[in-house]
This record gives C-alpha cells, sequence and structure tokens, in this order.
C-alpha cells in the first residue's frame, strides 16, 4: 500500500516517522521543504504536492493546523480522487467541515476516514498515541493497518464526525486541568508546600491526570514547552463552545477558559506555549512555580507497541 501523508508539522511530522520506521511505503508533501527533505533522507519520497500524492498514493493522510487547511488540500485533490482512494484526516478540525468535505470524496468514488488523535506528542513520536476513527466498517478495516502503525490504542468511534467532536471534547478537557493544574501550583507555592511534594501528592490523587503526569513536569522543570500551542488550544476549545452553542447547551466554564487564553496570547504572544500559562500567574503573585528534579523534555518511555482496537464495554454482559 502507497501512502501519502500531508503536514510534517509538531504531530504530522511523528505520526509520519512512525509509519516510515514500520516499513510503510511513504511519500511526503509540506510547505516547509526543508521538513520534507529531512524524510527524503530517511528514506520517504517527496510527494511533490497534494494533487501528486493523491493520484499515486492508495491512501492520504492529511494533519494539518486548521479546517481551512484540511479544506484547501482537498480541493486540490479532488481531481485525482478515483475508485478505491482513501482520505484519511488526521487534523483537529471540526466536525461539520469534515461532514461537508466526505461527500465530495465519496461523490468521486473515494472513502473517508476520520482519524484525529490524543495523548502528546511525545506518545505520537513513539507510536504509542491514541486514535479515534470515525467513518464505515469497511473503511476502518481498510486502515486499520496503517492506524496500529500509528498509535497504541484504536477506537471505532461511529459515523464520520464522532470523532472529530470527541476530539475537541478531550482537548476541552485536558485545557481546563493545565488552567486549574496552573492555579494549584501557584497557590501550593504561595502557601509554602514544597513543590515537588504537591506535584507527588497530586498524582497519588484523585485530582491526578494525564495532563498533570506531562504538563506539570514541564512547568516545574521550567521549559514550558509542551509542543502544543496557544493558538491551536484556542481553536480546539472555540470548536468545542461551537458544539454547545449548536446544540442549545448554556456553558459557564468554557467561555471562562477562552478569556483566560486570549489573555495568555495578548501577554505571552499569538502562538505561545500552553504551558506557559503559568507565567500570568507569576507575574501577579511574583512567585516562581519551580521545582528541582523535573524534565526538560518529555519523553515517552513505554516501549512501542502493535497497537489494537479498544473495545466497547457489553452494558448487558
Amino acid at each position: 500500500m502507497d501512502v501519502g501523508f500531508i503536514g510534517l508539522g509538531s504531530v504530522g511530522g511523528k505520526l509520519a516517522g512512525s509509519l516510515l520506521r514500520n516499513g510503510v511505503s511513504l511519500a511526503v508533501h509540506d510547505l516547509d521543504a526543508v521538513a520534507v527533505d529531512a524524510f527524503v533522507a530517511r528514506g520517504a519520497r517527496a510527494g511533490g504536492s497534494a494533487a501528486a500524492l493523491m493520484r499515486d498514493c492508495d491512501v492520504v493522510i492529511t494533519c494539518l493546523p486548521s479546517p481551512a487547511a484540511s479544506a484547501a488540500v482537498v480541493e486540490e485533490m479532488l481531481p485525482e480522487v478515483r475508485d478505491g482512494k482513501i482520505w484519511m484526516e488526521m487534523s483537529t478540525t471540526d466536525a461539520a467541515e469534515i461532514l461537508r468535505l466526505a461527500p465530495l470524496i465519496e461523490a468521486a468514488g473515494g472513502r473517508v476516514a476520520e482519524c484525529p488523535v490524543s495523548g502528546g506528542c511525545h506518545r505520537a513520536d513513539t507510536g504509542n498515541i491514541s486514535i479515534y476513527m470515525s467513518g464505515a466498517r469497511d473503511v476502518f478495516d481498510a486502515v486499520f493497518p496503517l492506524l496500529t502503525k500509528m498509535g497504541r490504542r484504536v477506537l471505532h468511534t461511529g459515523p464520520l464526525g464522532a470523532a472529530s467532536t470527541l476530539k475537541v471534547m478531550t482537548n476541552y478537557l485536558a485545557t481546563t486541568h493545565l488552567l486549574a493544574l496552573c492555579e494549584s501550583l501557584t497557590v501550593m507555592k504561595a502557601a509554602g508546600v514544597d513543590l515537588g511534594v504537591a506535584y507527588e501528592a497530586i498524582a497519588v490523587s484523585s485530582g491526578n491526570s494525564f495532563v498533570h503526569e506531562t504538563e506539570s513536569q514541564l512547568i516545574l522543570s521550567g521549559s514550558r514547552d509542551v509542543n502544543f500551542t496557544l493558538d491551536l488550544i484556542q481553536k480546539d476549545v472555540g470548536l468545542f463552545q461551537a458544539i454547545a452553542e449548536r446544540n442549545g447547551v448554556p456553558l459557564e466554564l468554557s467561555p471562562k477558559v477562552i478569556e483566560m487564553l486570549t489573555e495568555g496570547q495578548r501577554v505571552l504572544g499569538e502562538a505561545a506555549q500552553s504551558d506557559r500559562m503559568i507565567e500570568l500567574l507569576e507575574a501577579a503573585t511574583g512567585l516562581e512555580v519551580r521545582a528541582d528534579g523535573f524534565p526538560q523534555v518529555l519523553v515517552d518511555l513505554e516501549p512501542e507497541e502493535a497497537g489494537y482496537e479498544v473495545v466497547l464495554r457489553d452494558v448487558h454482559a
């Protein structure tokens, strides 16, 4: 199976790297020629363009920073879509946009798999990230061998649109916990609690989370570089807020999160690293929220393993 990959950024580059590492015949394309050259040096082929990748490959994967970017790429690929071609959308995008674009691909004879990922760049780098897949079951079966080379836990979430809806929900949850952790660690520092002890106290408690086990370490080390920027988080939380508004759900916390992120962008920069949100509290209090013994870079210490399908619980068992 010949695979094309478009978008070699923070996440896409790592997903494409997993495919290449696991022996997939891979052609790549990105606006950054340096990124393409680096993959060619590792054994990939330069795809040339989105249209050329769709023409020459059985499957084309996109992992792009915005719904608008994905739409532009699909428009370029459409004339080359034929029977049997598969578009795998791995960007974090709007479910409504997937549902708009999918019929265009399908009308030309192609098939669509919606496959956003969750778990952080360090786990994308080792093939241990989680993947949601929405689309027809036969499409899931067709792309499953690729998904298990890029991720460990693969969940079939149902019809198109479900995966993107779930993904922005999980990113919203992660963002709210990041902001809560920034406040919690600052309060502990002000109260005179050792921050190394505070970290472990959270880790063994009901207040623990994946975000704490990853981003709190980068906050405390002073690195503040989780490889996920405020502009991307703002996009994802905005998509979650839009889902709530479309479905008539009045939210209080989500608008506040958007307000806090907007202030963070004003002070720190539009695309500042998201864990730098702690610096707003440091500036307001004059405190330094750091502790010794924490890493500058996150490393996934779990060995790479073959992926598998997550089976839904049988509530009737």
